[in-house]
């Protein structure tokens, strides 16, 4: 018993020092692959909190002078387009996509996954972006970070948990 407990520590013990030498060989990750996690990463937030929020409070205002919960979404998905055409190296200007235009949940859920497929497209075809200096996704990254924190306090507001707030399973 103390033979076989002893080859099981044994045969343990060097599955975890190979994988421990093996990720200490890892090479450090790139800016720009960093950059793509974390641009995938508060993506991912906004959709969940996009395709989570309630239909009936897209139209919702924290005060009257700011847009919508409904048009922040659109907001976001501009800078997404911005930086998929940027990122492509084609002349872009941030052209703010119209909130009116996007009527329903459906709408703009529909909108802001397809804004993040084509930037997360230019972000892995050029993933320095063509000034080889990471804009425009970094500028893109801090913007939709900046309006992430801006849903929350719509959550908030109405007395909702943020998907990433709530308890994990």
């Amino acid at each position: 018993m103390i033979e076989t407990t002893m080859r099981r520590f044994t045969g343990y013990l060097i599955v975890f020092l190979a994988a421990a030498l093996a990720r200490s060989q890892a090479p450090p990750a790139t800016a720009a692959a960093v950059l793509q996690e974390n641009f995938d990463s508060v993506n991912r937030k906004v959709l969940a909190m996009a395709e989570d929020f309630p239909a009936d409070k897209y139209g919702y205002q924290l005060k009257p002078e700011m847009r919508s919960f409904g048009a922040v979404i659109v907001h976001i998905a501009s800078g997404n387009v911005f930086a998929g055409k940027a990122g492509r190296g084609e002349k872009a200007n941030w052209d703010e996509l119209d909130p009116g235009r996007y009527k329903t949940k459906a709408e703009c859920v529909a909108l802001l996954k397809k804004s993040i497929a084509e930037a997360g497209a230019a972000m892995r075809a050029n993933p320095m972006g063509p000034g080889k200096n990471l804009d425009p996704f970094l500028s893109v990254l801090q913007h939709s970070s900046e309006h992430y924190g801006l849903l929350v306090a719509y959550y908030r507001a109405n007395g909702l948990v943020p998907p990433e707030s709530r308890p994990k399973k």
